[in-house]
């Protein structure tokens, strides 16, 4: 184990490992398959990362989120790792370059998305690759049963088929009972090995809040509490007309979402984590892989659609220990908001073969071609010319992907591109730039071959590394050279992409088997219905409801949370008045009659003595005769 430990203190400054991460790491380290259970913020990276440095070979890392996997991957190259990552977008070069790095030994981590698993170039390259160990993150999405699946996902199984000696280690933040059985049987453990962290944050208050006007609500959260903090909300436009209405009140706030620019999203990010915006308003785009420490509050002005999602994004408010607030807002007509969902997310089959027509007349694809076939594709002009809502079709292609019909990319990274307009030579005979352009024409001649002769792909990321410059900075400035006629310059842009996966079908014969559209719906659906029994029950604690609901069945009640104060209140008011009674005896103990008056200079709050009141006449201890009160003999 001592190696372990001087890795986590040479790389990470650590004196010791946290929570389940040793356990982890000792068992992936022996061979063994294993499901690792750990909160947000529990550390989940470490226990790959630390294994992966003390075992010869290279650790394929399985990610879905491409913006997750370069972050990682920049900050290992900074820690003096050797990283790398393959996504959708880089180019076939760039792709062959990273992977026969890593046949020759000079990846120690590889990261991927699980799109590129069944490719046969991955898939040819893998076969001659020394690895170490295959680690899945967020290994619920694997799942039918759970909140995220991904059906890239299910190809994991294929490529532990072509490495059946090398040990799987799988890890995943929300995991249901159900689905961590689910896991394991479909990554093929060799026999199950769960470690679990216990889910409970006992630093984190869960309040869930009935709000007839919820902007109003929001506005008074925000202003009473202090500290950085997050809002989530269900579509992009309410990310931007809820930040706007945010500042129009005096609070410093901007919104996230998948569809802005990669440099706003970046630039945005940023200002947050840095203190210089404190409110984020975003969709579930936002925080996978944030490292945040001091979030005080999460706010969900919109019902999430699972428990899962729920308390991953709640979960993301105090890391630091602190106390902090995960605030949810609903309204008399949230249970039917939620229910919409259902019929939004899986539309009518009939409907989703319309969607499978009109994309083909779309892209003119005949009945029996198309196969392969791939497309930009601009759903808002989709939508306009076919009379869809966004939303439904979106859905529908979605179910058609899942049934392997079409790909379905929403947001396809297209990376940097940039050619040089000037010759070499007049290039180096150029006066009046910057010192940073300069650095960054350097940079861009040192790292990419063929500038000169045609357009280049460049990851604005890596140059970034190259010139010690931000990727923000990176991007304006060869807006500026382009501005100058030194280079032509197509900015990174993200894109939905179709792509046929068969022949184009005439949509009668379409097949929605269960597993991709009843039993999920099912899934969904039921779902759906926990969210709205976590909302509209108010006699259970939260935490302990949503510990339940991960299978910790031995929680107490976490004494904090809306319910649990409201009890406490209810016990209080209780005992008051057992104690103002006993005040109230005392001073008739006499058998005088007394003026209620006297009785209300009592130090109890005046509901309190009336309350006392009430129930001693009640049960016929005293006499009340107008404003004068005495025992009853």
């Amino acid at each position: 184990m001592s190696i372990y430990r001087d890795i986590l203190k040479k790389y990470w400054g650590y004196d010791d490992f946290r929570g389940i991460q040793r356990e982890i790491i000792e068992s992936i380290g022996q061979g063994k398959d294993t499901l690792g259970l750990m909160p947000t913020g529990g550390g989940k990276s470490i226990t790959f990362q630390v294994p992966a440095l003390a075992q010869e070979g290279t650790c394929i890392v399985i990610s879905p989120l491409v913006a997750l996997m370069k972050d990682q991957v920049l900050n290992l190259r900074k820690r003096g790792i050797r990283a790398a990552a393959i996504y959708s977008g880089m180019s076939h070069d760039d792709i062959i370059k990273t992977l026969e790095n890593a046949v020759f030994g000079a990846v120690k981590l590889l990261y991927v998305s699980p799109e590129r698993l069944s490719t046969e170039l991955f898939q040819q390259k893998l076969s001659h690759m020394k690895v170490s160990f295959i680690c899945i993150d967020e290994a619920h999405c694997i799942c039918q049963w759970g909140y995220d699946f991904r059906p890239s996902y299910l190809a994991i199984g294929n490529i532990r088929k072509m490495l059946p000696d090398k040990p799987i280690l799988a890890l995943t933040a929300t995991a249901t009972p159900a689905v961590v059985d689910d896991i394991q049987e479909k990554l093929l453990f060799k026999q199950k090995n769960v470690f679990r962290m216990s889910f409970e944050r006992k630093n984190l208050v869960y309040v869930v809040r009935e709000a007839v006007d919820k902007e109003a609500q929001l506005i008074h959260i925000l202003s009473k509490t202090s500290g950085a903090a997050i809002v989530y909300a269900h579509s992009r436009q309410r990310t931007k007309e809820t930040a706007e209405l945010l500042c129009k009140n005096g609070l410093d706030a901007t919104f996230f979402h998948a569809g802005l620019d990669y440099t706003v999203k970046d630039q945005r990010q940023k200002d947050w984590q840095e203190g210089k915006v404190r409110i984020i308003v975003a969709t579930n785009a936002f925080g996978m892989g944030i490292d945040k420490p001091d979030v005080r509050v999460v706010v969900h002005i919109d019902c999430p659609d699972s428990l899962e999602a729920y308390f991953q994004e709640a979960g993301r408010a105090g890391r630091d220990g602190k106390k902090s607030y995960a605030v949810l807002l609903h309204d008399k007509m949230e249970d039917m908001k939620l229910k919409n969902r259902i019929t939004a997310t899986f539309p009518e089959i009939e409907y989703i073969r319309k969607v499978y027509d009109h994309l083909a007349y779309f892209y003119q694809i005949g009945v029996g071609s198309g196969y392969n076939a791939a497309f930009e594709f601009p759903i808002d002009k989709f939508c306009y010319r076919f009379k869809h809502y966004p939303i439904a079709a979106e859905a529908a292609l979605k179910i058609l992907d899942r049934a392997g019909y079409i790909e379905y990319r929403e947001e396809e990274e297209s990376k940097a591109r940039i050619r040089f307009i000037l010759e070499r030579d007049d290039l180096y005979r150029l006066r009046g730039n910057s010192k940073e352009e300069d650095t960054l024409i350097i940079a861009l001649l040192r790292n990419y071959s063929g500038l000169f002769n045609d357009f280049q792909y460049i990851d604005e990321a890596f140059v970034a590394q190259q010139a010690n410059m931000t990727v923000p900075m990176v991007y304006l400035l060869l807006k500026g050279l382009a501005q100058k006629n030194i280079i032509q310059f197509i900015p990174q842009k993200k894109t939905p992409v179709i792509r046929y996966r068969q022949r184009r079908e005439d949509s009668k014969y379409l097949s929605f088997p269960p597993a991709v559209y009843k039993t999920l719906k099912e899934h969904f659906a039921e779902r759906i219905n926990h969210v709205i029994h976590y909302i509209s029950t108010g006699n259970q604690c939260r935490s302990q409801m949503l510990l339940r609901y991960f299978g910790e069945t031995n929680s107490q009640p976490c004494g904090q949370c809306d319910v649990c104060l409201s009890h406490n209140n209810k016990a209080a008011f209780r005992a008051d008045t057992k104690t103002a009674s006993d005040a109230i005896r005392a001073v008739l103990a006499d058998k005088l009659p007394h003026d209620c008056e006297e009785l209300m200079r009592l130090p109890f709050d005046t509901e309190v003595i009336q309350n006392a009141l009430r129930k001693m006449a009640r049960n016929e201890e005293i006499l009340i005769d107008g404003t004068m009160v005495q025992l009853d003999n």
